[in-house]
C-alpha cells in the first residue's frame, strides 16, 4: 500500500498549519483534542493514518500545553500504525537553554529532544533554532530551516541605499554574516552586557553606521529589550534609520510598548508564533509556503537545499 502525507495541527498552531495545508494542496487532517477538567490533554485522530506519512504542526511557545500536547500526538500516531511521524516545529521552544552557562541549571533544549524522541518522532522540521547546534541533540533527522529566504525578498524590495546589517548582541554574528554577504553589504555588532536575564547593563557598536540603513537581524524577540536599545543607539551613532526583523515573535512582558515606543522604523516578524496583539509597527511574513515545500520534499524523499539561500546567490 502507498503511503499517503496527511497533516495535522495542535491547538497552538492551528492557523498556519491551515495556511501550510493550503500551500501544501490538501486539507488539514481531522484531530480532536479533548481536554478533562483538570488540565489533562487527550488527541483523537478522527481519520485513519496507518500506512500514512503524518505531519503534527505545533509551536513549542508558552504555555507548556503546546509541548505536551505535541508529544501526545506524537504517541497517538505511532500508536495508530502511520508509517512515519514528522514533527513540525515552526518555533522549538527552550532553544535558549542550550548549554550550561551556570552552575546547577538544566539545559532545556536536550530534554526536549529526548523527550520527542522518545515519544516516538522520525524526523523533525524546525526553523531558526536559537543555536543550529541543538540539531546535534537529536539521533533523528532534523530539517532546519532559515527565515533568511523569508526576509531576503522583503528587504529587496524596500531598496534600501547604504544597507548595514546589524546583529544585537555577539552570538547573532554569524546569522546575519550570510544576509550580509547576500547583499554586499556591511555589518556591524552591538556588544551587550547583562546584569540579568532581560535586562541590559551596557551595550557599544561595534562598526561605523554613519549615515547607513541598519537592518538588525535576530531569531526570537522576547521583550523588545534589546532591539529598542540597540536601535537607539544605532540612530546615536548616525545611522540613518534602523529596522528590525526577527523570526519569532516571542513578545513577552512590555515588548508591544517597548517597540511601539522605539525609534525602530518598522519590525518584520514571521508568523510562527502568532500575535496577541497588532500595533503599526509591528509586520508579519508568513512561513506557510516555505513550509508546504519543505514538508512536500520531505514526503517525497527529495533534497531541501533549494531552500536555503546559499543556493540562491545573486551574481555581484
Amino acid at each position: 500500500m502507498q503511503s499517503t502525507a496527511k497533516i495535522f495541527s495542535g491547538t497552538g498552531s492551528q492557523y498556519l498549519a491551515e495556511r501550510i495545508a493550503r500551500s501544501y494542496g490538501i486539507p488539514l487532517g481531522r484531530i480532536n483534542i479533548q481536554k478533562f477538567s483538570d488540565g489533562e490533554i487527550q488527541p483523537v485522530f478522527q481519520e485513519s493514518i496507518r500506512g500514512d506519512v503524518v505531519f503534527l504542526i505545533q509551536s513549542t511557545f508558552s504555555p507548556s500545553d503546546n509541548l505536551m500536547e505535541l508529544l501526545l500526538m506524537i504517541d497517538a500516531a505511532r500508536r495508530a500504525s502511520a508509517y512515519k511521524v514528522i514533527a513540525v516545529i515552526p518555533y522549538y521552544g527552550y532553544a535558549r537553554q542550550d548549554r550550561k552557562d551556570k552552575p546547577r541549571v538544566a539545559i532545556g533544549s536536550k530534554l526536549i529532544a529526548n523527550m520527542l524522541t522518545a515519544a516516538g518522532a522520525d524526523r523533525v522540521i524546525t526553523m531558526d533554532l536559537h543555536a543550529p547546534q541543538i540539531q546535534g541533540y537529536f539521533d533523528i533527522p532534523v530539517d532546519h530551516l532559515d527565515s533568511s529566504v523569508i526576509f531576503i525578498p522583503y528587504i529587496e524590495q524596500l531598496k534600501l541605499e547604504n544597507l548595514t546589517f546589524a546583529a544585537p548582541d555577539v552570538g547573532s554574528a554569524n546569522r546575519i554574516r550570510e544576509i550580509a554577504s547576500y547583499f554586499n553589504a556591511e555589518m556591524v555588532i552591538c556588544d551587550k552586557h547583562r546584569k540579568r536575564a532581560n535586562e541590559i547593563a551596557s551595550m557599544v557598536v561595534i562598526g561605523d553606521v554613519t549615515d547607513r540603513e541598519v537592518i538588525l537581524i535576530d531569531d526570537i524577540c522576547d521583550t523588545g529589550g534589546t532591539l529598542a536599545k540597540s536601535a537607539g543607539l544605532l540612530l546615536e551613532k548616525g545611522a540613518r534609520s534602523v529596522r528590525a526583523m526577527c523570526t519569532h515573535p516571542v513578545l513577552s512582558g512590555k515588548a508591544y510598548d517597548n517597540i511601539q515606543n522605539s525609534v525602530l522604523e518598522e519590525l518584520v516578524v514571521c508568523d510562527t508564533i502568532p500575535l496577541r496583539q497588532e500595533i503599526s509597527k509591528i509586520k508579519v511574513l508568513s512561513v506557510a509556503d516555505l513550509f508546504a515545500v519543505a514538508l512536500r520534499n520531505a514526503f517525497e524523499q527529495r533534497s531541501i537545499t533549494s531552500l536555503f539561500i546559499h543556493s540562491q546567490r545573486r551574481d555581484k
